[in-house]
């Protein structure tokens, strides 16, 4: 069996460990792409020639015809990355060749950002921190500790379910504003099922974990903005087109909320963009998903999805066709 790693090789090593690549080789040949950086169509059909199995990733083209025609026997694509959409075609559906991603891997971390925000947020440590080191001590009287608050979570996907499981831990109510999910899922996963409005309106915390789609475009904006509660911290590590940023630049300049935000509709956010100098907002640089070390939880997933592949067992990362519309 030959499997070919199609993303560049300073990627496949971003990602990959030499253990990860030992593993890889126990269950076949494997062929690794010698050139860094995007990887363009030609060099994608070099690599992948004859192989059973693909690994892509980040920096990788779309996988079309002529590419797949370089490897007629192709089964499986693992995708070390989130969304699938840069990668698939109908070309690869048309041939019953299997997708799957590492959504769930990177959702832990986003989650796990998430919870780290929600804790300094309501702890007020961001301007606490700054305001010590300018030699003030205190006051604290913003402080709020996780505990008897409501917060409200915005998509329960692979990042907002993990989300939703690790506030479990704390005495605070947990909400779920997802039309795709049931109320009794939504209480199976710890949280109650309630409209958008009444999140909006009753959440002390809310958390955004939403795909960027035509539906979700501006979600947060004017209207929604009116709902909150005055000093609501928005945690935002899904997709910054979800919000209407130059509506929430009002209300954060009229210091309504606390923001903390992963993502922007631009990114970067121009140099002069309010966000970067607002007092009551984090912006951090896209780092809720998995960076560095957290990149090798990745890889971990497309081992484990390839071992269950093999042995006949359903894969956690799996990607349909009919799905995608849903996807990030």
């Amino acid at each position: 069996m030959k499997i070919a790693c199609l993303q560049g090789k300073d990627q496949l090593q971003r990602i990959f460990t030499p253990a990860h690549l030992e593993e890889l080789g126990k269950w076949g040949e494997v062929a690794v792409n010698e050139t860094s950086g995007w990887q363009t169509e030609e060099q994608l059909g070099q690599t992948i020639e004859g192989a059973d199995i693909a690994i892509t990733s980040w920096g990788v083209s779309p996988l079309g015809a002529d590419v797949l025609d370089r490897a007629p026997q192709l089964r499986l694509v693992l995708h070390a990355a989130g969304t699938v959409k840069p990668i698939c075609t109908p070309a690869m559906w048309e041939r019953g060749i299997r997708v799957t991603n590492a959504t769930a891997a990177l959702g832990r971390g986003v989650a796990e950002t998430a919870l780290g925000m929600t804790i300094a947020s309501l702890k007020d440590m961001w301007r606490l921190g700054q305001a010590s080191r300018q030699g003030n001590w205190g006051p604290v009287a913003a402080v709020r500790e996780l505990y008897g608050v409501r917060i409200g979570v915005v998509g329960a996907g692979m990042a907002g379910s993990h989300y939703i499981k690790l506030l479990q831990q704390f005495d605070v109510e947990t909400v779920l504003y997802d039309p795709f999910v049931t109320a009794e899922k939504a209480g199976a996963m710890g949280a109650a099922k309630v409209t958008f409005e009444e999140l909006l309106a009753t959440s002390d915390v809310i958390s955004i974990h939403v795909p960027s789609l035509p539906e979700t475009k501006h979600m947060f904006n004017e209207s929604s903005f009116r709902r909150m509660k005055d000093d609501c911290i928005l945690i935002n590590t899904a997709r910054g087109a979800v919000i209407d940023e130059a509506a929430f630049v009002k209300e954060l300049e009229r210091g309504r909320f606390f923001a903390c935000l992963d993502v922007t509709e631009h990114e970067p956010p121009a140099a002069d963009h309010r966000f970067r100098s607002l007092p009551n907002v984090v912006l951090t640089p896209h780092i809720a998903g998995s960076v560095n070390n957290g990149l090798q939880r990745v890889a971990r997933s497309i081992l484990d999805d390839l071992e269950a592949f093999l042995a006949g067992k359903p894969m956690k990362g799996e990607v349909r066709e009919e799905e995608l519309k849903l996807l990030a």
